[in-house]
């Protein structure tokens, strides 16, 4: 596939060429006009290469020293010649050496004198030559570095703060793991902006949260806002295992021979009871956005099975509150970098995100619409701000219909009830095919074929009373958008991208350090339905979110479900449904006992935000028009893989 000029391997210049280059591009403003891009002006090939090590302050491994991390730094030759001070550009991961990262796994790997010859992703590649330093920071207890992982608390987010805080002048940083050469860190501004998915966008959320003084911007990608949020969802297990696995999972050697205390604390405070312990509370983010300072460039696939949507909706709303300058987009995809689902548009956009918020270049990106929303595959919209004005919670309820468990969907109260026992081996695929049939694992209802398309806008909620004959329960609420549809096939192998072996290239190759990256494009698949946004409890968390009870058999509970965020029209001709239902195969754990439950419909509602509330819906559903096809199994996406899911590990 033939490339732009735009991003072709910009070649090494020459040292007199890249001099005079530096000179124009550092003219004061009074002289020209205000720059609105920085250019690729620096030699990638010559750039200095070296590697410090941080005093974290900490001694998790227990071995009565301070733990440092390492901390692998790129940066442009000339501009330290010329004395000029330069931002940051950080990715700080557990994955440099377990387990890679990028859709091609990349590592990073060293010279004989221990300096990184392959940096993983473009960043490096493309960002130093335009006058930034890249800094890739291993997580305690990974690759180089001292320290244990601790899974999203302190020491994870120390390693990566105490970096932010040796740029500013603030910490101490040494030429070796265990000399005592400092290293001093007088070539940067301290101006710092943190980037990577999943773990490494969860630890970016997690500095910021901590306030920080010099982090300018993060840019988290597929990343966790509370660590709670990420092993259950209100008592509900949404894995069988605990953060002790992953930590087994990305630690080096050293840390597995030390670091048996840290992993014994995960276990102990992270029981499958789905209880809320202090371990959580250390690593909820969430409760601490009114400590961030930085802007934050969102990016989240709608679909996202591993780090699922209510990450990005609790985080959102929180950092509003505060008033945090915020850009969003979201993909159809599943745990995708946008690199992958829609390169040049992003590698753009993210270099004019960091000019605007790094080197402080008003190049508009700020009076941009501040969300991207990927509406069909490569089919993309714009919202101004996001949710958009006018969006309201509406209140729909459940009501019975003609046949059980098979109802409506409508702004009236309804009445009376619907019974459906737990079969675990049932998904939300299953109950969504079958939606107008009766089936005994689900309660489902649904709307008219709609008049007119019905925009739904960030998070959700479905309030339930429910009455169990066993002591235990888990609940699903999942909407649903029926008609057909081609959406990208999350739910396989790809999460929605097929990888071509055809490569275009993003800033500068070096010897070991290669610029271009496998290209890719949309794997979609045909249905009959879409899951819009979904979300699971443990019934017996009905009185607080934070701890569970045992249930008595007969009684009725009531209970409110958060659902994920999400952004989805539902066209008219199509009609959107609500399903309430037992465990969802595969998503969450079956409780331990098999219980029937009857809703009390009077009780129950779901409360959706949609774009012109109620009256929008109103409109939606008033007259008729031609139902859609009966949806079929074989035609929905599948469930997905039952493999321990990681986050970000190897992508």
């Amino acid at each position: 596939m033939p490339i732009s000029t735009r991003f072709m391997i910009w070649r090494p210049l020459a040292t007199a060429a890249a001099a005079a280059l530096t000179v124009t591009f550092l003219t004061p403003a009074g002289a020209h006009a205000a720059p609105r891009e920085s250019k690729p002006v620096y030699s990638y090939e010559n750039a200095i290469r070296e590697a410090v090590w941080v005093d974290t302050g900490i001694d998790y491994d227990r071995d009565g020293k301070s733990d440092r991390v390492a901390v692998d730094v790129v940066r442009p030759r000339e501009a330290a010649q010329q004395g000029r001070k330069i931002p940051v550009i950080m990715d700080a991961s557990p994955y440099y050496s377990c387990c890679g990262r990028g859709n091609e796994g990349q590592r990073k790997t060293y010279d004989e004198s221990g300096n990184v010859v392959q940096m993983p992703l473009f960043y490096d590649n493309y960002f130093v030559p335009r006058g930034y330093a890249f800094v890739g920071v291993d997580l305690a207890g990974t690759n180089r570095s001292d320290g244990c992982v601790d899974v999203g608390g302190r020491s994870d987010i120390q390693s990566a703060k105490a970096v932010v805080d040796w740029l500013n002048g603030r910490a101490k940083a040494y030429t070796s793991r265990t000399g005592s050469t400092k290293a001093k860190a007088g070539w940067t501004n301290g101006k710092t902006g943190m980037i990577g998915k999943s773990w490494d966008g969860t630890i970016a959320n997690g500095v910021a949260a901590t306030g920080v003084e010099g982090l300018k911007t993060i840019v988290p990608i597929s990343a966790i806002s509370s660590w709670y949020d990420y092993y259950f969802q209100q008592g509900a297990p949404l894995y069988d295992s605990g953060p002790d696995w992953l930590s087994d999972y990305v630690d080096s050697p050293d840390a597995r021979a030390k670091c048996a205390a840290v992993q014994q604390q995960l276990v102990d405070g992270a029981p499958r009871t789905g209880d809320w312990t202090p371990l959580w509370t250390e690593r909820d983010y969430v409760k601490d956005a009114s400590k961030v300072e930085a802007s934050v460039f969102l990016i989240h696939g709608l679909q996202d099975l591993n780090v699922r949507m209510k990450h990005v909706g609790q985080w959102w709303d929180a950092l509003a509150k505060n008033g945090v300058e915020r850009k969003i987009w979201l993909s159809q995809t599943g745990h995708v970098d946008p690199f992958d689902f829609r390169r040049a548009t992003w590698v753009d956009t993210l270099h004019r995100w960091f000019d605007h918020e790094l080197l402080g270049y008003d190049n508009g990106i700020d009076d941009e619409p501040m969300a991207d929303i990927e509406r069909h595959p490569d089919q993309w919209v714009t919202s101004k701000v996001w949710p958009p004005r006018g969006t309201d919670t509406t209140t729909l309820r459940p009501a019975t219909g003609t046949q059980a468990g098979v109802g409506t969907l409508g702004l009236t109260p309804g009445t009376g009830t619907e019974t459906f026992t737990d079969d675990p081996q049932h998904s939300e695929t299953d109950w969504a095919a079958h939606i107008d049939q009766p089936t005994p694992d689900k309660a489902g209802f649904t709307t008219e074929p709609l008049t007119r398309d019905l925009r739904l806008s960030g998070s959700s909620k479905v309030t339930v009373t429910a009455t169990p004959t066993t002591s235990t329960a888990h609940l699903s609420a999942v909407l649903v958008d029926l008609g057909p549809d081609t959406i990208r096939d999350y739910a396989r192998s790809g999460e929605g991208i097929t990888t071509l072996t055809d490569r275009t290239c993003w800033g500068v190759s070096t010897t070991g350090d290669s610029a271009c990256y496998k290209e890719t494009q949309a794997k979609t698949t045909d249905v009959d339905y879409t899951v819009v946004s979904r979300g699971w409890a443990d019934l017996g968390n009905h009185a607080s979110d934070l701890t569970g009870v045992p249930l008595t058999p007969g009684k009725a509970y009531t209970i409110t479900l958060d659902l994920a965020a999400t952004d989805h029209v539902v066209p008219a001709g199509h009609r959107l449904a609500l399903i309430v239902a037992g465990t969802d195969q595969d998503l969450i754990d079956p409780p331990s006992t098999t219980p029937t439950l009857t809703l009390d419909l009077s009780r129950t509602k779901a409360s959706v935000p949609l774009v012109g509330g109620a009256p929008a819906f109103a409109r939606a559903t008033a007259g008729s028009v031609t139902a859609v096809p009966e949806a079929t199994v074989l035609d929905g996406v599948t469930a997905p893989s039952t493999v321990q899911r990681v986050p970000g590990g190897g992508r």
